[in-house]
């Protein structure tokens, strides 16, 4: 999975395969906490987030929402800014 985006001891991931199951969404890792977050509405769709991680998570989403999902239907890696 490549690195998209890391901040705050965060890591976005996505996978880079056709055949990954829909809806359109990355992977965060943050230490022992994983989540899968979906891309259209930023809600979690898997995983144990703590809460004040998954607000930012989604704060960071929610300003890169269209080239998450440029880099979800293109499959072409892009690297994007952390959350300041």
């Amino acid at each position: 999975m490549p690195l998209i985006s890391s901040f705050y001891g965060m890591y976005i991931k996505m996978y880079f395969q056709r055949k990954e199951h829909n809806p359109p969404h990355f992977h965060v890792i943050y230490g022992e906490y994983t989540g899968e977050i979906e891309i259209k509405s930023l809600k979690m769709l898997e995983g144990d987030l703590p809460p004040k991680a998954l607000e930012l998570v989604k704060e960071w989403a929610g300003l890169h929402q269209t080239a998450l999902m440029h880099i979800w239907e293109t499959q072409e890696f892009i690297k994007l800014p952390p959350l300041k």
